[in-house]
Protein backbone atom coordinates (compact mmCIF):
# COMPACT_ATOMS: atom_id res chain seq x y z
CA UNK A 1 0.00 0.00 0.00
CA UNK A 2 1.51 3.50 -0.73
CA UNK A 3 1.26 5.91 1.37
CA UNK A 4 1.34 9.87 0.15
CA UNK A 5 1.01 12.76 2.93
CA UNK A 6 -0.04 16.29 1.36
CA UNK A 7 2.19 19.47 2.69
CA UNK A 8 0.97 22.79 2.04
CA UNK A 9 0.95 26.77 2.79
CA UNK A 10 -0.90 29.74 1.63
CA UNK A 11 0.78 32.01 -0.30
CA UNK A 12 -0.08 35.80 -0.17
CA UNK A 13 0.62 36.31 -3.73
CA UNK A 14 -0.67 35.96 -6.84
CA UNK A 15 -0.28 32.30 -8.41
CA UNK A 16 0.69 33.31 -11.13
CA UNK A 17 3.43 34.80 -9.56
CA UNK A 18 4.48 32.01 -7.51
CA UNK A 19 4.05 29.48 -10.03
CA UNK A 20 6.42 31.60 -12.71
CA UNK A 21 8.78 31.48 -9.60
CA UNK A 22 8.43 28.10 -8.23
CA UNK A 23 8.67 27.05 -11.90
CA UNK A 24 11.62 28.43 -13.03
CA UNK A 25 14.59 25.65 -12.45
CA UNK A 26 17.14 28.19 -12.08
CA UNK A 27 15.39 29.79 -8.66
CA UNK A 28 15.39 25.78 -6.74
CA UNK A 29 18.93 26.47 -5.02
CA UNK A 30 16.85 29.72 -3.26
CA UNK A 31 14.14 27.78 -2.15
CA UNK A 32 14.34 23.94 -2.59
CA UNK A 33 17.13 23.02 -0.12
CA UNK A 34 16.04 19.51 -0.10
CA UNK A 35 16.39 18.47 -3.74
CA UNK A 36 18.75 21.09 -4.62
CA UNK A 37 22.67 22.71 -3.49
CA UNK A 38 23.91 25.21 -6.03
CA UNK A 39 22.92 26.10 -9.49
CA UNK A 40 20.42 23.26 -11.89
CA UNK A 41 22.10 23.42 -15.26
CA UNK A 42 20.48 22.11 -18.10
CA UNK A 43 21.17 18.34 -19.88
CA UNK A 44 19.43 16.65 -23.17
CA UNK A 45 17.76 14.76 -19.79
CA UNK A 46 16.24 17.49 -18.06
CA UNK A 47 17.84 20.10 -15.46
CA UNK A 48 20.80 18.01 -12.96
CA UNK A 49 21.49 19.23 -9.81
CA UNK A 50 23.72 18.81 -7.17
CA UNK A 51 21.22 17.07 -3.93
CA UNK A 52 21.79 16.08 -0.52
CA UNK A 53 21.23 12.44 -2.32
CA UNK A 54 23.84 13.09 -4.94
CA UNK A 55 23.56 14.52 -8.44
CA UNK A 56 19.73 14.46 -9.60
CA UNK A 57 18.28 14.77 -12.70
CA UNK A 58 14.91 17.10 -12.19
CA UNK A 59 12.36 16.13 -15.73
CA UNK A 60 10.04 19.04 -15.61
CA UNK A 61 6.04 19.23 -16.55
CA UNK A 62 5.32 21.18 -19.41
CA UNK A 63 4.36 24.74 -18.65
CA UNK A 64 0.62 25.31 -18.43
CA UNK A 65 -2.13 27.69 -16.96
CA UNK A 66 -3.60 24.91 -14.28
CA UNK A 67 -0.69 25.51 -11.82
CA UNK A 68 0.58 21.92 -12.03
CA UNK A 69 4.59 22.13 -11.55
CA UNK A 70 4.97 17.70 -11.05
CA UNK A 71 8.29 16.67 -11.49
CA UNK A 72 9.99 13.69 -12.05
CA UNK A 73 13.59 13.26 -10.06
CA UNK A 74 15.85 10.44 -11.34
CA UNK A 75 17.93 9.87 -8.05
CA UNK A 76 21.99 8.49 -8.20
CA UNK A 77 20.67 4.72 -8.07
CA UNK A 78 18.68 5.36 -11.59
CA UNK A 79 15.21 5.52 -9.07
CA UNK A 80 12.37 7.78 -10.83
CA UNK A 81 10.50 9.37 -8.54
CA UNK A 82 7.62 11.11 -9.87
CA UNK A 83 6.33 14.22 -7.49
CA UNK A 84 3.40 15.77 -7.76
CA UNK A 85 3.16 19.92 -6.65
CA UNK A 86 0.36 22.37 -7.38
CA UNK A 87 -0.31 26.03 -7.04
CA UNK A 88 -4.12 26.38 -6.16
CA UNK A 89 -5.44 29.84 -6.60
CA UNK A 90 -7.62 30.78 -3.28
CA UNK A 91 -10.07 32.04 -5.78
CA UNK A 92 -11.44 33.83 -8.51
CA UNK A 93 -9.08 36.78 -9.29
CA UNK A 94 -7.26 36.07 -5.44
CA UNK A 95 -4.32 37.21 -5.07
CA UNK A 96 -3.75 34.13 -3.04
CA UNK A 97 -3.17 31.06 -3.18
CA UNK A 98 -2.25 27.36 -1.67
CA UNK A 99 1.18 25.26 -2.82
CA UNK A 100 0.15 21.72 -2.04
CA UNK A 101 3.25 19.13 -2.59
CA UNK A 102 2.21 15.55 -2.40
CA UNK A 103 4.95 13.45 -0.48
CA UNK A 104 4.86 9.69 -1.15
CA UNK A 105 6.65 7.11 0.78
CA UNK A 106 9.29 5.35 -1.24
CA UNK A 107 9.51 1.53 -1.14
CA UNK A 108 12.09 0.17 1.59
CA UNK A 109 11.37 3.92 3.36
CA UNK A 110 11.64 4.00 7.16
CA UNK A 111 8.93 6.02 9.29
CA UNK A 112 11.44 8.71 10.33
CA UNK A 113 12.72 8.78 6.59
CA UNK A 114 9.46 9.05 6.00
CA UNK A 115 8.73 11.88 8.50
CA UNK A 116 12.13 13.61 7.41
CA UNK A 117 11.00 13.76 4.27
CA UNK A 118 7.61 15.20 5.06
CA UNK A 119 9.44 18.31 7.25
CA UNK A 120 11.93 19.38 4.49
CA UNK A 121 9.34 19.78 1.84
CA UNK A 122 7.23 21.89 4.30
CA UNK A 123 10.58 23.86 5.25
CA UNK A 124 11.13 24.29 1.44
CA UNK A 125 7.51 25.31 0.97
CA UNK A 126 7.64 27.98 3.56
CA UNK A 127 10.86 29.14 2.09
CA UNK A 128 9.26 30.10 -1.06
CA UNK A 129 6.51 31.51 0.78
CA UNK A 130 8.91 33.86 2.53
CA UNK A 131 10.59 34.50 -0.80
CA UNK A 132 7.67 35.47 -2.37
CA UNK A 133 5.86 37.11 0.14
CA UNK A 134 8.99 39.85 0.84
Amino acid sequence: MTTSRHVGVWVEAAPEAVYAFAADPQKLPQWASGLTQGAARKSADGWVADSPMGEVTIEFTPANEFGVLDHVVRLPSGEAVYNPLRVIPAGLGEARCEVVFTIRRRAGMTDDEFEADAAAVAADLDTLRRLLEA
